[in-house]
């Protein structure tokens, strides 16, 4: 039997990267948006033993390396479950886009592959084995709207935000994610390096006002030394005060949509459609994607792709994770359709879908 799972993208609704933590990797926050675009994976077991990939598009490797072999090698083994697993995929997501492609087919094959054995792993063991393999795979065990910590493999379902227009702009350029990072860390250092030169300056100018001051009033410590004067705080804020800074920018917005009676599904609980969405005042907290700190320099025409998507009437445009995928949120469709038809007019590949609910996404998946 072959069982067929649509693999839906996600978007990040902001990005904060935090400092490298001990085990390698970056403290993070984001809230993770699932979207309508999707791959299609088939999976089926056969006779024999081993783990087959099957994909057209060659730079989806086809080994142990493969996210799909990797959750599916260790499902089988916790489900003790034998056979060969033949997963084919069928990609129309973009290979180092931003959208969570790889991770979604995994947990794709991870549902499918349950349901062609008609047995199913408890979801914490979901969950462990999801986040073993990746960081972003475990949001697609939850779907819709979801809040991402830790270095991402942390997830808690968060209300849900209501369904909106989205246009994906897809250029053809892939952004590595483990660049991506290091670029982040070598801009924080430059950035440290400066921060450290004007305090050390300033530090200096000051010590030697004090000095001329201290000379003609006789004010010296007992040894007869000027005093020492203590270093200027650094004004960059370092990777956990923006940690730190998200958090409660998330936290405040949730808290006001409970003050102000809103439920969110964009619509208050007396009425009021769009005026009351709460993704308009999630956007209002000034959520942002780090990533693009770093991305657009190297590649402008990332920025020009946003540029666009905001003068095209996008109430909210970003980066999605490191990119190269870029997305702008709509109030309508009409609106959306046309800002993608300026985008491709500029040969920018794009589409226009929209943002799901966990209902929508769990509905779909096999639909």
């Amino acid at each position: 039997m072959q069982v067929t799972a649509r693999s839906f993208a996600k978007i990040n609704l902001g990005l904060r990267i935090g400092p490298l933590r001990a085990d390698g990797f970056h403290e993070l926050r984001t809230v993770y948006q699932t979207i309508a675009l999707h791959d299609v994976i088939h999976v089926e077991v056969q006779r024999g033993s081993g783990i087959e990939i099957r994909c057209d598009d060659p730079r989806v490797p086809n080994d142990g390396s493969n996210t799909c072999y990797k959750i599916v090698e260790r499902a089988m083994a916790a489900l003790r479950a034998r056979g060969r697993a033949v997963i084919t995929i069928e990609k129309r997501l973009p290979v180092q886009g931003g959208l969570g492609g790889a991770s979604a087919n995994a947990v794709a094959a991870l549902l499918a592959l349950e349901r062609v054995l008609r047995k199913a792993l408890p979801w914490p063991e979901k969950l462990r084995i999801a986040a073993e393999v990746g960081s972003d795979l475990p949001l697609f065990l939850i779907g819709g709207t979801v809040l991402g910590v830790g270095h991402g493999e942390e997830v808690y379902p968060l209300p849900d935000l209501p369904s909106m227009p989205c246009v994906v702009a897809i250029p053809e350029i892939g952004v590595s994610t483990a660049k991506a990072f290091a670029d982040w860390d070598a801009y924080l250092a430059t950035l440290q390096k400066h921060c450290h030169s004007e305090s050390a300056s300033a530090g200096e100018e000051s010590a030697f006002k004090d000095h001329n001051k201290a000379d003609s009033s006789g004010d010296k410590s007992p040894l007869g030394m000027t005093r020492s004067l203590p270093r200027q705080k650094l004004t960059q804020a370092t990777p956990s005060d923006r940690i730190t800074e998200l958090g409660r920018a998330l936290s405040a917005w949730l808290i006001s949509q409970g003050k102000t009676g809103k439920v969110l599904s964009g619509v208050s609980a007396k009425g009021g459609g769009r005026a009351g969405n709460p993704l308009l005042d999630l956007v209002r907290t000034g959520i942002e994607n780090d990533f693009e700190q770093v991305v657009f320099p190297q590649y402008p025409e990332l920025r020009e792709v946003k540029s666009v998507l905001l003068r095209a009437g996008a109430f909210y445009a970003s980066l999605s994770g490191s990119g190269s995928a870029s997305y702008g949120l709509f109030e309508s469709r009409i609106t959306a359709e046309k800002a993608a038809t300026r985008l491709r007019n500029r040969g920018v590949p794009a589409q226009v879908t929209t943002t799901m609910t966990r209902q929508q996404y769990w509905r779909k998946i096999f639909d």
